[in-house]
């Protein structure tokens, strides 16, 4: 929070200091909330399009035809143009690209919720919210500058899919394990990092409305990621399939 007192006087109003510093409180929980309500919705809006999508007529069609690919891949546009284009577009055209990632996103997913039963899917949806939670916390709460254990988890981010494509050619059961181990908690730890860094970004754009808009659904943006990758690992190494 920034000092408003003059360092030349030694006059200071602690009254004032302690307002200020509540309407900062004030500020920083509503804008987290906005956040959460976002990331919650995408949640949300991506696990009722993947399971009305499961049961409509054209899941056979569409899974079994060269269109999956386009909604495997449009997932994966969606994010790249709000993370490079975020800064030349509007707050309502971020949370249009959000809202509209989130639903293709549950059609991509769609063949997951065909490959496990309803009962795994629901146990480790509740598992995963309830560490999710609580890692959340963690990151908000802590004193601790998580940036170099943050910097740690990305570069793991990017091994661990490194060793998910060659595990698409070698079909290892040990290393499909470990995989899903590491995932989990690479993305739990990504959970607490992004939620540190996320309250830390309000204080760079408070007061202004457009920033803190557009910031508030690229935070939302991440903390979906994080969550919806530790529900999949979880869901890979815990779920009953079909």
């Amino acid at each position: 929070m920034a000092n408003w007192s003059d360092p030349r006087t030694t006059f200071r109003n602690p009254g004032a200091e302690d307002a200020r510093g509540i309407a900062a409180d004030a500020g920083l929980r509503s804008y987290m909330l906005k956040v959460y309500n976002y990331m919650m919705s995408g949640v949300l809006l991506t696990g009722i399009v993947a399971m009305l999508f499961v049961n409509s007529p054209a899941f056979q069609p569409v899974m079994t035809s060269g269109l999956r690919y386009v909604f495997l891949l449009a997932p994966l546009a969606l994010v790249m143009a709000l993370s490079f284009g975020i800064n030349r577009m509007q707050a309502s055209t971020a949370q249009a690209l959000f809202w509209a990632y989130a639903a293709i996103n549950g059609i991509a997913l769609s063949p997951v919720i065909a490959f496990y039963t309803h009962v795994s899917i629901a146990e480790t949806f509740f598992a995963t919210a309830a560490a999710f939670g609580g890692l959340s916390l963690f990151g908000y709460t802590t004193k601790r500058d998580l940036s170099p254990i943050g910097t740690f988890l990305i570069m793991g981010v990017f091994g661990l899919v490194i060793a998910m494509i060659i595990n698409m050619f070698m079909h290892s059961g040990p290393m499909a394990l470990m995989i899903d181990v590491i995932g989990i908690l690479i993305f739990a730890g990504l959970t607490a990092y992004d939620t540190q860094k996320i309250k830390s970004m309000y204080f760079h754009v408070a007061g202004n409305g457009e920033a803190m808009a557009k910031t508030a659904v690229m935070g939302a943006l991440q903390l979906y990621l994080d969550f919806l990758n530790m529900f999949l690992f979880l869901l890979r190494l815990m779920g009953d399939r079909r």
